[in-house]
């Protein structure tokens, strides 16, 4: 695979957490585009602006006075944008010219995650947005953070996809032997998009991140069902429980742990890419100190991918041009993840008007 991944412009992305857009004003880069964030006074409806003032291309986002209302009024020179990203004020004259605008982008705030399109407005369809209800529906907890990785955000879907590194990457946190030697299954859903990739062990070791959190104490049967929706949603469905431990004819499951992990895989820009993860639980959800638990293991787990990750991209800028990569079985999702990608940025290839 070549060290950059196209980016799929035509689509929706995650660009925050709907806790961090509020009245102050907050500057994210998805796909290369500057964005600026805020929430209007009234209702609190998400906006979001191209970055930059059309006058000297001061970044909005650092504008010291912040907000007018619902208007941004540049740091540097005064110009003010209303929530359309049209200039109602240009300092020292009367009339505004007319190419005095910035873009506005179509913004979508569901299921605690603000998503953000970037390419053409007239094909933004928010019903087409997948969903991850778990992440503010009762009786679900969820600890969750953001990491920035310089890397293409193609090799980050490429290590969400193939979880076998777990065994390696993660040993002593959520990786154990049979996670590498344990086969996948792999479904792909070309048409919609989604890669489905199963790996089911019926007998286990727990390892430390569900042994410390759950109690159990010796060996589980443990399932992952991972969902990635291309390009920018990965659900992972887990569950664990004792082995010989067997859910109800109904399917519910009082003596097993489900747990979602949810990440959206943002592309910054060309080897910058937005890594929000998310852990999710529906047991013990009043215990502070397993939510605790599970925010710093998770983190501690995030953050030796994105070392690895840093590392191989900066390893893949190094390899002379037509170097061989070698894939076996476990990387069927990855490939059919990359196959998907690689339609979905054709398909928004056509040039489009852009708003500047």
């Amino acid at each position: 695979m070549p060290h950059m991944t196209a980016f799929a412009r035509n689509q929706w992305y995650v660009a925050a957490y709907a806790h961090e857009v509020g009245r102050e004003l907050l500057g994210r880069t998805i796909l290369g585009e500057p964005l600026v964030f805020y929430r209007t006074e009234e209702d609190g409806t998400p906006v979001a602006l191209h970055d930059r003032c059309v006058h000297r291309r001061f970044p909005l986002s650092e504008s010291p006075t912040r907000l007018d209302g619902d208007r941004i009024v540049c740091g540097y020179h005064g110009f003010t944008y209303d929530t359309t990203g049209t200039c109602v004020y240009v300092p020292g004259q009367k009339r505004v010219p007319r190419t005095a605008r910035v873009a506005s982008y179509p913004v979508v705030e569901q299921d605690s995650l603000i998503w953000v399109w970037i390419g053409d407005p007239a094909l933004a369809d928010p019903g087409a947005i997948p969903r991850a209800k778990h992440l503010d529906s009762p009786g679900w907890v969820t600890v969750r953070g953001m990491e920035p990785i310089d890397c293409d955000y193609g090799l980050l879907v490429d290590n969400l996809l193939d979880l076998s590194h777990e065994t390696y990457l993660h040993g002593g946190y959520i990786g154990t032997p049979e996670v590498a030697e344990t086969p996948i299954t792999t479904e792909v859903d070309e048409g919609a998009g989604i890669v489905r990739v199963s790996r089911h062990m019926d007998d286990a070791a727990c390892p430390p991140f569900y042994a410390k959190s759950t109690g159990i104490e010796g060996r589980i049967t443990r399932w992952q069902d991972i969902e990635y929706h291309a390009p920018c949603l990965y659900l992972l469905h887990s569950r664990i429980a004792p082995v010989g431990v067997l859910p109800e004819p109904d399917g519910s499951d009082p003596n097993g742990f489900h747990t979602e992990i949810t990440y959206a895989i943002t592309p910054s820009a060309d080897g910058k890419v937005y890594d929000f993860w998310m852990v999710s639980r529906d047991w013990a959800t009043d215990d502070e100190e397993v939510t605790e638990f599970l925010r710093g293991n998770n983190h501690t787990v995030v953050m030796q991918d994105v070392d690895a990750l840093n590392l191989l991209q900066k390893t893949l800028v190094t390899e002379p041009a037509g170097y061989q990569e070698l894939s076996i079985n476990i990387d069927t999702g990855g490939l059919a993840a990359r196959r998907i990608l690689a339609r979905l940025v054709e398909e928004g290839a056509k040039p489009m008007e852009k708003v500047q």
